[in-house]
């Protein structure tokens, strides 16, 4: 039987490890059982020992004996019966028989033993009882009744004297199971759902986590293609300024318009990330409840959906090849294949790929003649972007890198289930490669 530490004090002091006691009422009411049992065992003595011709202090000693095994109820409950069921020819200890056979239906014996034991008990006071009246029809001679009588009394004093009891037992026995089962499954409750609440902070931890990687790759593609061209242009401004200054006009002109650009993106996002204030509000909160989670993952569904929907197509990539072309950089272009739609995740993943491999090539080859290949397949879309080995003539714009390009495509390729392979070629260029799966064709 289980119980907190809150149960054991509310039901009472303890005194743990004396002997099989576990509450100290629960001594004192042994006791004071088996005290009442022995003073009653002792009274009957003395009728058994005229009945039987021994002496009286024996048969009194014989009863304080008998009536104290009632102490040991608890620890060994089918021996009080058995003494119970062997004292019945001598009258003797019937609250002895009556406590012990409650305690023995309400312990944990099985239930074909207390059965064969209570049964001993029924036959056994059946017997005497009808020996008993038998003798007492025929001592008064006045006193005439049927053949009935005898044996339908011993019957009801049988019953009479085993029955309730065993039945109470058997009631509380079945109660105490009950409610060790409840308190056990409300234990077992309490556990899982400490188990669920902290599951429940890992995953809200998670799609913050999983959030803030998402936010910071889409800033990384925006702002890092958009600023190296700006760089790019910028350089060529300057070489060109003093030189040709219609051509120093329309460089300052594109990167006015690509800086437009990229505020508009990243207004774009911050309109995202505003929608998606509640998945910062399980942080503060300490223990995150289902519902927090809940409600991060609906708030990371849409700011996820809205993204998509306003995200770049796969029918604006001749216009990044045409900005990387007015940077300065060699680009082809070539599309196999039948165009069609596909889901916005697909294009706009497709598109980033092509747009951050570029961005690479503005910042690690210089100079570099550049292959973009796009193929329309039949369950699938595949994009390449190889480039040549990088032009020691070129001026090095100087643009920082992160080391974090990379990581961005193949976590967005891989996130659709796609295949993203990358590595430098056999001239000393550098080729990225992936292919993603069209999911409303696998639909």
């Amino acid at each position: 039987m289980t119980a907190t530490g809150a149960d054991r004090e509310a039901a009472g002091s303890t005194t743990r490890g004396y002997w099989w006691w576990e509450r100290r009422r629960s001594v004192a009411l042994d006791v004071g059982l088996a005290l009442v049992s022995a003073l009653e065992c002792g009274l009957e003595g003395v009728e058994f020992a005229r009945n039987t011709g021994i002496p009286v202090p024996v048969g009194v000693v014989f009863g304080l004996l008998a009536g104290s095994v009632l102490l040991v109820r608890r620890r060994w409950p089918i021996a009080v019966v058995l003494v119970t069921i062997a004292m019945t020819p001598a009258e003797m200890g019937f609250l002895m028989a009556l406590v012990g056979l409650y305690t023995l239906a309400a312990s944990e014996v099985p239930r074909r033993i207390t059965v064969v034991l209570a049964g001993m008990a029924l036959v056994g006071t059946f017997i005497v009882t009808w020996v008993r009246l038998r003798q007492s029809v025929a001592e008064q001679a006045d006193f005439g009744p049927g053949d009935w009588y005898v044996p339908l009394m011993s019957a009801f004093m049988a019953v009479g004297l085993t029955a309730p009891s065993v039945l109470f037992g058997l009631y509380i026995g079945a109660r105490r199971r009950l409610m060790e089962s409840l308190r056990e499954r409300a234990d077992s409750l309490e556990r899982e759902l400490s188990l669920l609440a902290d599951r429940a902070e890992e995953r809200a931890e998670w799609a913050r986590t999983e959030e803030r990687t998402r936010i910071a790759r889409e800033m990384h593609d925006v702002v890092a293609h958009r600023v190296s061209l700006m760089v790019v242009h910028a350089a060529a401004l300057q070489a060109v300024a003093p030189k040709d200054p219609a051509k120093a006009v329309r460089n300052a002109a594109l990167v006015g318009d690509m800086g437009r650009q990229a505020l508009t993106e990243l207004r774009e996002m911050l309109g995202v990330l505003r929608t998606g204030d509640a998945l910062t509000a399980p942080a503060a909160a300490g223990a995150v409840p289902l519902a927090s989670v809940r409600k991060a993952a609906v708030a990371a569904a849409a700011a996820a959906s809205a993204a998509s929907e306003d995200g770049p197509r796969l029918h604006e990539l001749e216009a990044l090849v045409a900005q990387s072309r007015q940077a300065g950089m060699v680009v082809e272009l070539s599309v196999d294949g039948a165009a069609r739609p596909y889901p916005p995740e697909v294009e706009q993943t497709a598109f980033r790929v092509v747009q951050e491999a570029l961005t690479n090539v503005h910042k690690h080859a210089a100079g570099a003649k550049t292959w973009v290949r796009l193929a329309h397949r039949e369950a699938e879309v595949a994009m390449q972007v190889e480039n040549g080995p990088s032009d020691s003539a070129a001026a090095d714009a100087g643009l920082p890198s992160g080391g974090n390009g990379l990581v961005g495509m193949r976590e967005r390729v891989l996130g659709l289930g796609g295949v993203f392979v990358s590595g430098p070629t056999d001239v000393g260029g550098f080729r990225v490669s992936a292919v993603l799966p069209d999911a409303s064709r696998d639909a």
